[in-house]
């Protein structure tokens, strides 16, 4: 066990489907991978920093998460209520009115941001000139604590008209919650002009809040001696016990390490202008690069608008652990569904029994046989062929195709991510120098060729 932990920094990448430590100690850097725990993100961190041999007196740990991003996508927040102005009560699902298909006659329904019950309303008005045109009355109180009494909510979101210039009646409001209750308001989550965007923030940091701050209490319970930071989607760190409570700041929380590590080692080959290429076990993250990643306010996580300061990229579902499978019309079809840490692909022999990239290459031997994943995990080439030969018989082709053809798809995808970002910013990709990383990111070699010649 190393003896000097203050001379130690650890980073922490908990991915979908693993979990990456990096250790810098005593001038030197080790790497170490533990398959990841979804349910329990924070065993995978503790098995890991064991397996290292580390003390946790002292230790620094730099961490990314994805808990705030996996809950978002799969809808998976805490029963939250929207407080908001007399007659707003529809404000975040009527939202700008925009149309994802201008054209099309007949859009999906989706479901609404705040179910109506979930959705209270408070007679009380700010004016622009922040004139008060209208106190909070006791009984406007009174009657608010009993609806929350009612509704049992986890989380409460307040967002009042022009509470960024005046955030009283907020606070207000917000000491009038129970104790247990997780409480956001605008005017701290996103201090700033546009009610829509402060509202959807807003929402975003309650919703995910309780679950973000479980998990990080968690975390610093089982670490107590150790000093946690947390990667912030902005590319900046956080301590620990403040990012509980900025749920809504690690959206991007993983992928923005990425970032700040491929423009510090370019950086030192006086490389400026770059393409971020990051591929993991469930998604491909790129982005444009020069001098320093773009910041946007205008990011979108899923269907919700992201109006707080975080790198822009561009993310697809094609990582190590993406299913290819076969459609109706006998073509073949890769991600977004991945086969994740639990199964993961059958080559990992978790019980995985579906294709995926990563099994794809196994077959191929583009990843040996022999080959220990992270130093431990040992690859089965025998369940990879299992799954490979029955995707083969689907699409009534060898399986040697149906392996180069799981890899193919997997490159285009990737390069019409890099066409898109390129495309979105007026320039020239070839004038910029593709930085590969990521657990998956060496492997796709031809990728980075061809994004060289793209047009």
């Amino acid at each position: 066990m190393l003896n000097s932990p203050a001379e130690c920094l650890l980073g922490v990448d908990s991915g979908g489907t693993f979990t990456d430590f990096v250790l810098f100690a005593n001038g030197k850097v080790r790497i170490h991978k533990v398959l990841s725990t979804p349910q329990q993100p924070e065993q995978a961190i503790l098995q890991g920093i064991a397996e290292l041999d580390l003390k946790a007196d002292g230790l620094s740990i730099v961490h990314g998460t994805t808990v705030a991003t996996n809950a978002a996508l799969e809808g998976k927040g805490a029963r939250t209520v929207m407080i908001q102005n007399e007659g707003f009560a529809d404000l975040l699902n009527i939202g700008r009115q925009a149309r994802k298909s201008l054209y099309k006659l007949q859009p999906e329904n989706e479901p609404p941001l705040t179910p109506a019950h979930l959705c209270l309303q408070v007679d009380t008005r700010l004016a622009a000139n922040v004139e008060l045109l209208k106190a909070l009355s006791d009984g406007d109180l009174q009657r608010l604590r009993q609806q929350i009494k009612a509704l049992k909510p986890q989380a409460v979101a307040i967002n009042l008209l022009y509470s960024w210039l005046d955030d009283s009646a907020e606070r207000l409001i917000g000491a009038q919650m129970p104790e247990s209750v997780f409480v956001c308001r605008s005017s701290e989550v996103l201090p700033q002009i546009r009610e829509y965007e402060r509202g959807v923030a807003t929402w975003l940091n309650a919703w995910l809040g309780p679950l973000v701050a479980q998990y990080l209490q968690k975390l610093q319970a089982q670490l107590p001696a150790a000093r946690l930071s947390v990667m912030q989607s902005s590319g900046e760190t956080l301590a620990a016990r403040q990012a509980e409570h900025k749920a809504v700041h690690l959206l991007l929380s993983g992928p923005a390490g990425g970032l700040q590590g491929a423009r510090h080692v370019c950086a030192k080959v006086s490389e400026s202008r770059l393409l971020s290429f990051d591929m993991g076990g469930t998604s491909t993250d790129v982005a444009i690069i020069e001098g320093r990643p773009r910041l946007s306010n205008e990011g979108f996580i899923g269907r919700y608008p992201v109006a707080v300061p975080m790198l822009e990229m561009h993310t697809i579902g094609a990582g190590g652990g993406s299913i290819a499978r076969v459609d109706a019309g006998g073509m073949l079809l890769l991600g977004p569904q991945s086969a994740g840490a639990d199964p993961g692909p059958a080559c990992y022999a978790q019980g995985g029994q579906q294709a995926t990239v990563t099994d794809a290459h196994v077959y191929l031997g583009r990843l040996p046989a022999d080959a220990a994943l992270g130093g431990s995990l040992k690859l089965q080439p025998q369940a990879a062929r299992k799954v490979i030969e029955t995707l083969a018989q689907q699409l009534q082709g060898t399986p040697q195709a149906a392996a180069e053809g799981i890899l193919a798809l997997a490159n285009e995808h990737m390069l019409a991510a890099l066409r898109k970002i390129a495309l979105q910013a007026g320039v020239d990709q070839r004038d910029y120098t593709l930085v590969s990383f990521g657990g998956a990111g060496g492997l796709h070699w031809e990728c980075c060729l061809l994004s060289r010649d793209a047009p």
